[in-house]
């Protein structure tokens, strides 16, 4: 699949889906492809970074992403990045840090949860919530 294809699969695959601040889901993911990109990533990673979400959100299922027509390294990296129901962050970030390209995704996927302006729209709760969750991920990344 070329990048365009995997784009518009995304999209649509998240079609209906809105972060949690009520925002289109595809922003997220338009954000976090972009953020690999100027971090440096290959097509493959950038590839991934489309699809960063959609297992994880029941939007497309495992096996049809290892049905893909996709790298066996962009495979890969969406499942490392998927984080698991009851799975330990430990865990989940020991699979990442395992991965080759999985750490530059998740690190471009931290960025913009992380971003104070869309951060700033959330209700204190959830905000202080997910600050703490994405700091403790940064460190157990070492980023």
């Amino acid at each position: 699949m070329t990048l365009t294809e995997v784009e518009a699969l995304a999209r649509a695959a998240h079609e209906g889906q809105t972060d949690k601040a009520g925002r289109p889901y595809a922003e997220h993911l338009a954000a976090v492809a972009a953020g690999v990109r100027e971090l440096g990533g290959d097509n493959e990673q950038i590839a991934a970074a489309w699809l960063h979400d959609a297992v994880e959100d029941d939007a497309l299922s495992e096996r049809w992403l290892e049905e893909a027509a996709l790298s066996r390294r962009t495979k890969d990296i969406v499942l490392a990045v998927t984080k698991r129901a009851g799975e330990a962050p430990q865990e989940y970030a020991g699979r990442i840090l395992a991965t080759p390209g999985a750490l530059l995704v998740k690190r471009a996927d931290l960025a913009h949860n992380a971003d104070p302006a869309r951060l700033a729209v959330l209700d204190e709760a959830t905000r202080a919530r997910l600050t703490g969750k994405y700091a403790r991920m940064r460190a157990l990344l070492g980023l």
